[in-house]
This record gives structure tokens, C-alpha cells and sequence, in this order.
């Protein structure tokens, strides 16, 4: 057997062809896990509600004799997963970091966990997140802050915070996260990690209270090469009846020999803060500009281009459907004064404004939404890919709730220094967050990646190329890891 620290070096495809042919045993890559979890995991707070060792270690046993017999479950079989703690995992609570929430356990699998669980992985606990999501900076007041893996005084970004600092730290393969608000795609810029929002559509959404209006957060795969997100997306993605708008087309199978291909010699849009009025973090724009001769050199031709949309137009739309999805989700916990009480000022503030909301302001959002698509869809009729940095401003210090200004310009309510994610959220478009290096301090930052909807396995191709040409995530380790033989 090779040591824990090869083991836990490894990509997941890898990892996934080495258990197949008994390279590498699950019982051993789960007690290399722990270990890992037990060693850094004080430090960083990136997984919570860990089940016991004990039960883990028979779980791993039981996948071991199943290969044993000649059975393999799926392309993650044996693998050590943690859910992001916003959806249910049988036998866990689902605490969403709140207080306000019930240790009850759940009784069954979201569909996501199904489906990997159906892939063969063993579900180890959960990520940790913001409060409900809540922000792109993960603490709470359950299970307090999850540290940034390339400098633990700073930020991991959220809402998958968590999950981001659990794969840096290689105490995951691959990794679920959610997206709303850049949550799959600030946390892997910030820990140098890759980040997948997929297609509106595309990873089923079944949810119990609203199966027909939630089409702004959407489920996706994060992990430490393109290739191992693209096998995670091939697990989550496919029809479910219970998902009227989930995407029926098919995606190859995740235990395919190459799911995705690369791609070489296209056209990429350079929007730069994608309005000239967007305040960005000194030293973010320059980082993520000089990171396009990459794609010069893959043969591709890349210009400066511009949406024709108007930044206040896209923020009222997306700002005042977030607070009719986010108000009407948590409604009840405020409805009732002792739960109100446990609430962060920022969930309050979601909920009173959006009992403020008029019909006519949600349909002008709405029509604002399929305005700023089609301006988009134009583009793509100019460029195979547009590309923008994937968040405004580097990590920032984990003592704050969040930046009260971005270069001097003020932020006018917790999350506007994301603001530059949110086109792509509403226009529902796929959107691959890429590493592209380090700011002078040391801190991570990457580049959004764009393509046309249901582009979904385009846009992997094209960041694997960049990925290939690059390897900041292979390359680059935390600063905690660099002493440990991991690469």
C-alpha cells in the first residue's frame, strides 16, 4: 500500500482507478482521511457533524468486500464524501449553522447524496456553511468559522466554504457544493480549488415546498482538477420526475475513460469587472488579465468585450428575487419570535425587505432576468466563452462579517462585494471557477469561465485546457500541506 500522504494526493479519477484494481484499499484511504481530518481539521473547522471513526471504518470494510466479490458500485466507490450542510444526508442533522434549526436527524437523502451514495461513496459528515447560506464568509454561531487553507486569518469564502477548504486540505476527493450567489465559485477561487455552477436545470432541484420558482441557487460539483468536477457532474445532473425543469439531455457516464475532452482555438470574451463603475480589490483585475495569455497560447483569441446591460438594472433584479426566494424560505422561522430571535441580522434583513416586495417589482425583476440572458446570448454569438475574475476582492480577514468596502467605495448591504458573479446566476448559464494564482500576500483568486447555456461539458473543456496549461491547483499546495509529501 502506498503511504496515507500518497493517498490522499491523489485526484479522484485517480483515486476512483486505483481502488478498482485494488491498488489501494477503502479501509486505508478512510483511515488516511480521518487522520487528516483529525490533524487539521481543529484548526480549519471545515467538516462538522463527523459520524464515528468506528462506523466509518465498517462502512469502508463493507465496500472493500463488496470489490472483493467483484461488485463496484460506481466510480466513487469507497469514497470519503461530506455534504455541504444545507441538505439532507440520512442519519445527519441538517443545521444550515443555525441555531434556529432542529439536531434532529434527517430521515432521507437529498437527491445529490443518493446519488453519489449510489456511485459508492460513504457520506462522512458535512460541510460547514454560512448561516442558511447566507453570505460568501462561512462561520456560524453552531459551529463557529471555517479558516481560509492558504492563510487561516482570512476567509474561505462561502457559501461552500467548507467544502473548498476540505478538498485544499486533501481531506476530500470531491466535493458538493450550492450556488447562488458564487457560492461554488468564490470558496474555489479563494482556496484554488475548481468550482462548477452548472446549467440552470441541469443538477435536478426536488424541493419539497417550491418545485417551479427556485431557479436561482442550483447544486454543483467542486474538486481539485476539472476532470474530477466533470465526473461529479455526470453523478448529480440527469431527469428526475420530481424536477419538471431539470434537463433531460443526457451527459456521458462518470466512469467513462474521458468524460470531457479539451478544447483548443476559441473565442473568449474578456469583460474585465464587467461594468467600468464595479470596484475590485487592487491587484485582482491585473492578476486575472495576465492570466489570458494562457489562453493565447492554447491557440485561442481572446478580447476585451462589453455586456450591454446596466449594472443597477442586474443588481435590482437579482437582489430583489433573492429576497422573495430567501424571505419566503425562512418565513416561518421569523413568523415565530423565539426562532426570529436566533436569526443573523443579515437573514433578517432578506426577510423584512422582502415583505416590502410588490408583484410589479417581481415581474420587472423577472423581465430585467430575460433582458440581461438575451444580452448575454448576444455575446455568445460573438464568443465561445466569456471570462471575468471570480470574485472582487482577495480573501479578507475571517474576523470580519464581511467587507464594508471594496478600494474605497462603500458596500451597501452584505453582499454587494460579490456583485460580479450575479449575471451569470440569473441568467442561469454554466460558469467554471478556475485558479489563477496569488496576490503578492500569498492569496488565491480565480477566473470565471462562462459558456452558453446547457455549454456545461464546452465550458469544462476549455478550463481543462487552461487547467493543463496552468496547474496552480497541482502545483500551488496550502502552506499547512507543503511539508507533507502530498504532490
Amino acid at each position: 500500500m502506498p503511504p496515507a500522504t500518497d493517498l490522499l494526493a491523489l485526484d479522484a479519477t485517480a483515486l476512483s482507478r486505483r481502488i478498482a484494481a485494488r491498488d489501494i484499499s477503502c479501509a486505508e484511504l478512510m483511515r488516511a482521511t480521518l487522520g487528516r481530518i483529525e490533524a487539521l481539521n481543529p484548526k480549519f473547522n471545515a467538516i462538522v457533524s463527523l459520524r464515528s471513526s468506528e462506523s466509518l471504518l465498517a462502512d469502508a470494510g463493507s465496500c472493500d468486500e463488496e470489490l472483493a466479490r467483484g461488485q463496484r458500485r460506481g466510480w466513487m466507490h469507497g469514497f470519503p464524501i461530506a455534504v455541504k450542510d444545507l441538505v439532507d444526508a440520512r442519519g445527519l442533522p441538517t443545521r444550515s449553522g443555525s441555531p434556529a434549526t432542529t439536531s434532529r436527524p434527517a430521515a432521507t437523502d437529498a437527491l445529490l447524496v443518493a446519488r453519489m451514495k449510489g456511485a459508492g461513496a460513504i457520506v462522512i459528515g458535512k460541510t460547514n456553511v454560512p448561516e442558511f447560506g447566507l453570505g460568501s464568509h462561512t462561520y456560524n454561531p453552531l459551529f463557529g468559522l471555517t479558516r481560509n487553507a492558504y492563510d487561516p486569518s482570512r476567509s474561505a469564502g462561502g457559501s461552500s466554504g467548507g467544502a473548498a477548504v476540505a478538498l485544499a486540505l486533501r481531506m476530500l476527493p470531491v466535493a458538493d457544493g450550492s450556488d447562488f450567489g458564487g457560492s461554488l465559485r468564490n470558496p474555489a477561487a479563494w482556496n484554488n480549488v475548481v468550482g462548477l455552477r452548472p446549467s440552470r436545470g441541469r443538477v435536478p432541484a426536488v424541493l419539497a415546498q417550491d418545485t417551479f420558482f427556485q431557479q436561482l441557487g442550483t447544486e454543483g460539483p467542486m474538486g481539485r482538477s476539472v476532470e474530477d468536477v466533470a465526473r461529479l457532474l455526470c453523478t448529480l445532473s440527469g431527469w428526475d420526475d420530481r424536477a419538471p425543469l431539470s434537463l433531460a439531455d443526457a451527459l456521458p457516464d462518470a466512469d467513462a475513460p474521458d468524460p470531457i475532452g479539451c478544447a483548443h482555438g476559441k473565442r473568449i470574451g474578456w469583460l474585465g469587472p464587467i461594468w467600468p463603475d464595479l470596484p475590485l480589490e487592487p491587484g485582482v483585475l491585473d492578476l486575472c488579465q495576465s492570466s489570458l495569455r494562457h489562453f493565447e497560447a492554447l491557440g485561442c483569441q481572446v478580447e476585451p468585450c462589453t455586456l450591454d446591460f446596466a449594472r443597477e438594472r442586474n443588481w435590482s433584479a437579482w437582489l430583489r428575487l433573492r429576497q422573495l426566494l430567501t424571505g419566503g424560505k425562512l418565513g416561518s422561522l421569523y413568523a415565530d419570535p423565539r426562532t426570529r430571535a436566533l436569526l443573523k441580522p443579515e437573514a433578517l434583513w432578506e426577510i423584512e425587505q422582502s415583505h416590502a416586495l410588490t408583484a410589479a417589482q417581481l415581474y420587472h425583476a423577472t423581465v430585467s432576468r430575460t433582458a440581461l440572458y438575451h444580452a448575454l446570448r448576444q455575446l455568445f454569438e460573438r464568443y465561445d466563452y466569456l471570462v471575468a475574475p471570480s470574485a472582487q476582492v482577495f480573501p479578507f480577514d475571517a474576523a470580519l462579517n464581511w467587507p464594508g468596502s471594496i478600494d474605497g467605495v462603500a458596500m451597501d448591504t452584505y453582499h454587494r462585494w460579490m456583485e460580479i458573479v450575479t449575471p451569470f446566476t440569473l441568467a442561469g448559464l454554466p460558469v467554471a471557477s478556475m485558479p489563477v494564482g496569488f496576490s503578492a500576500q500569498g492569496l488565491p483568486m480565480g477566473l470565471q469561465i462562462a459558456g452558453p447555456a446547457r455549454a456545461d461539458l464546452s465550458v469544462l473543456a476549455i478550463a481543462r485546457a487552461f487547467e493543463a496549461a496552468t496547474g496552480w491547483t497541482r502545483n500551488h499546495l496550502p502552506p499547512v500541506l507543503r511539508a507533507v509529501a502530498v504532490a
